[in-house]
C-alpha cells in the first residue's frame, strides 16, 4: 500500500511516505479505543440489568471505573500521537516538497521555462502543493485508518452476530461504489477548473504587467472587461465541480445511513423471534452512532482525493522533468568553444540548422545576421541553458552535455538583453556576480561599468534598494549593473547580448572602455544588432535562416562584395535600421 505506486500518486517524499504510515497507525489506534469504549457502556448496562431484572447487587463498579478511567486516558494520549503524526509532520513535508521543486527546477534546461508560462509554474508551487498540504494532512492517514479500522471491527461484528453486522454494514460498500463509480466525471471537472484558475491567474499577471500600456493605450476597461469575464468563468466552474461533488457524497452518506434503518427492522425482527436479546441489539444501535463517523468523513476525503490527483499529477510533472546534470568536474583544455553540427529547435520550428564554427581563446567572435536567425539562441546553447538537440558543443575539449551545468557557469560570465535584477540593494545585486566579494572588489567593477555616476546620486548610495527587477532604474542603469557584475566575476568566457544597447553615445563609449578590459584574454561571444559595435571583432560569424552563411575578419567580409555582412552593413548605414 506504501509504496512506489502510493509515493508517486499522492507526490509524497520518503519522510512523507513514513509520516503517512504513522497517521494511518494512530487513526486505527483511535478508531479502535473510541470503539472499546463502548465495550465498557455494554458492561455497565449489563450490571444495571441484572440490577433491574434479577434483582442481583451492583458488581464490579470499581473495575469499570478504572477500565472508564484507563479509556479516558488512552484516548486522549492517542488523539495526540494521531495529531502529531497527521498535522504536526506535515508542515516539514509542504517545506520539503517546495525545497525539493525549487531544486529540481533550478537543474532544469531553460527550454522547459520556454514551454511552460510563470502563472502556472507559481501555482503549480504555491495553489497545488497547498492542495496537497491538506490531503496529507486530513486525508491520507483519516482514509486508510478508517478502511483499517472498520474491517477490524467488522470482523469482530460478524463474530458476534453476522445478521446485524450485515444489516449496519451493507451501505457502505454500496456508498463506496457510488463514489468511486463518480470518480472520473469529478477528476474530469477538477481538471477543467485547474484550466480556468490558470486562465485567471494568466489574466491577471499579464495585467498588472503590462498596467502601464493599458494606460498609455487608453484599454483600462477592455482589459477589465477580459479579467472580469474569466473571473466570472472560473466561478460557475468552481460553483458546477462543487456541485457534482456535492451531490454524489450526499447520496452516498443517505444510502450509507441507511443501515441505521436496517438494523432496527433486523434487531426487532430477531427480539421478538427471541434469536436475540435487548442487550446485543442496544450493543449494535450504540456501535451504529460510531461506526459510521469515519466513514462521514471518508466520504468528503475520498472526493477530495479524487480531486488532489490533477495537483499531485502537475507536481510529479515537474518532477518527472529532465533536469540538466553532470559531472562535478570540468578541467577544460583552453577556453576554445567549438560548436560541431549543432541543431535546435522550438517544438516543430527549426531555428538552428548544421551549425559548426569555433570561438577561440582570447579572441572576439561576433554573431551577426536578421533577426530570428539564432544569435541568442546560440549564446544560451553555448552556456548549457539550452540543451542542444544534435551535435555537440565543446569547450577546451571537453563536451559541456556532459558536465553539470552549476559547475560549467562557473567559467562564463554573461550580459544579455533581459536584464535580470533583484529587489535589493545596489551592492548586492551586483555581488551576485562573485560569491564573497568584498565591497572594495563591487565599487571597483561597479566604477569600471560606469555605475558610479547614477549610483551617488541615489538616497543611500549603493546601499539603496533598487525594487523588483530594478523598477526603480532606467534601461541603461539596468544594463550597466549587469555588466558590473561580469567585471566582477572575471570569467574565461564572456557572453554579451548586445551589452551596449541601452546606453547613449557618451555612456557607450566609457562602457566600451570597462568592456575591453573584461574582454582581454578571454573567449568572447559577442551577439550584434548593430554592426559598428564589432568592428573590432577577431572573427565574424554571420547566420541566416539559421545556417553559417560566411565567417572571417570583418575586413575580409567587407572586401567581399556581394557577402551577406556587406549587405547588412550598407543596408544600416543609408537607412539606419538597428535592429538588423
Amino acid at each position: 500500500m506504501f509504496g512506489e505506486k502510493f509515493q508517486r500518486k499522492y507526490a509524497l517524499t520518503d519522510l512523507g511516505v513514513k509520516n503517512a504510515k504513522q497517521g494511518t497507525l494512530w487513526t486505527v489506534i483511535v478508531n479502535l479505543i473510541t470503539m472499546a469504549g463502548i465495550c465498557i457502556i455494554y458492561l455497565m448496562m449489563m450490571n444495571f440489568n441484572d440490577v433491574l431484572i434479577k434483582h442481583a447487587y451492583l458488581k464490579g463498579t470499581g473495575m469499570i471505573l478504572l477500565l472508564t478511567i484507563v479509556y479516558f486516558i488512552l484516548s486522549l494520549f492517542t488523539h495526540m500521537q494521531q495529531y502529531k503524526a497527521t498535522y504536526g509532520t506535515v508542515y516539514k513535508e509542504v517545506k520539503g516538497v517546495r525545497i525539493r521543486l525549487a531544486e529540481h527546477l533550478r537543474k532544469l534546461p531553460l527550454g522547459y521555462f520556454g514551454k511552460r508560462d510563470l502563472a502556472d509554474l507559481t501555482e503549480t508551487i504555491m495553489g497545488d502543493v497547498s492542495r496537497m498540504e491538506h490531503v496529507w494532512s486530513h486525508v491520507i492517514g483519516y482514509l486508510y485508518g478508517a478502511y483499517i479500522s472498520t474491517a477490524i471491527i467488522a470482523v469482530i461484528m460478524l463474530l458476534y452476530d453476522w445478521r446485524l453486522t450485515i444489516a449496519c454494514l451493507w451501505g457502505v460498500p454500496v456508498a463506496f461504489a457510488l463514489l468511486f463509480g463518480g470518480r472520473r466525471l469529478q477528476e474530469k471537472n477538477a481538471k477543467i477548473t485547474k484550466k480556468y484558475t490558470l486562465d485567471m491567474a494568466d489574466c491577471m499577471q499579464e495585467t498588472i504587467e503590462t498596467i502601464s500600456q493599458i494606460h498609455a493605450t487608453g484599454r483600462q476597461e477592455d482589459c477589465l472587461n477580459e479579467l472580469y469575464d474569466k473571473i466570472d468563468l472560473h466561478e460557475k466552474k468552481v460553483v458546477k465541480s462543487e456541485l457534482i461533488s456535492g451531490l454524489i457524497i450526499n447520496a452516498a452518506s443517505i444510502i450509507m445511513r441507511l443501515g441505521v434503518a436496517t438494523t432496527i427492522l433486523a434487531g426487532a425482527t430477531l427480539i421478538v423471534s427471541g434469536r436475540i436479546d435487548f442487550l446485543v441489539f442496544a450493543v449494535f444501535l450504540l456501535v451504529i452512532t460510531r461506526i459510521y463517523a469515519p466513514f462521514d468523513q471518508s466520504l468528503q476525503l475520498i472526493a477530495e482525493m479524487f480531486i488532489s490527483q490533477v495537483s499531485a499529477n502537475r507536481l510529479m510533472e515537474i518532477e518527472d522533468s529532465q533536469v540538466a546534470d553532470g559531472k562535478n568536474s570540468f578541467q577544460p583544455n583552453g577556453h576554445d568553444i567549438v560548436f560541431r553540427h549543432v541543431e535546435f529547435g522550438y517544438d516543430d520550428h527549426p531555428v538552428l540548422k548544421d551549425v559548426s564554427f569555433t570561438a577561440k581563446e582570447g579572441e572576439v567572435t561576433a554573431l551577426v545576421g536578421p533577426s530570428g536567425s539564432g544569435k541568442s539562441t546560440l549564446a544560451k546553447l553555448a552556456a548549457r541553458l539550452w540543451e542542444v538537440q544534435k551535435g555537440t558543443i565543446e569547450v577546451g575539449g571537453e563536451d559541456i552535455s556532459k558536465v553539470d551545468p552549476e559547475v560549467l557557469l562557473r567559467d562564463y560570465s554573461m550580459v544579455f538583453q533581459d536584464v535580470v535584477l533583484f529587489d535589493d540593494t545596489v551592492m548586492e545585486n551586483i555581488r551576485l556576480g562573485k560569491r564573497g566579494a568584498t565591497d572594495e572588489e563591487v565599487l571597483r567593477a561597479a566604477a569600471a561599468a560606469n555605475c558610479d555616476e547614477f549610483v551617488r546620486c541615489m538616497p543611500q548610495g549603493y546601499q539603496t534598494r533598487i525594487g523588483e527587477n530594478g523598477a526603480r532604474l532606467s534601461g541603461g542603469e539596468r544594463q550597466r549593473i549587469s555588466i558590473a557584475r561580469a567585471l566582477l566575476k572575471d570569467a574565461p568566457i564572456v557572453l554579451l547580448d548586445e551589452a551596449t544597447a541601452s546606453l547613449d553615445v557618451e555612456n557607450e563609449s566609457k562602457v566600451q572602455g570597462a568592456l575591453s578590459e573584461l574582454l582581454n584574454q578571454k573567449t568572447v561571444l559577442v551577439i550584434a544588432h548593430r554592426l559598428r559595435t564589432v568592428e573590432a571583432a577577431d572573427k565574424i560569424i554571420v547566420l541566416a535562416d539559421g545556417k553559417v552563411r560566411e565567417e572571417g575578419r570583418p575586413d575580409e567580409l567587407m572586401k567581399q562584395k556581394e557577402s551577406l555582412y556587406n549587405k547588412m552593413l550598407q543596408l544600416q548605414n543609408t537607412s539606419g535600421i538597428v535592429g538588423v
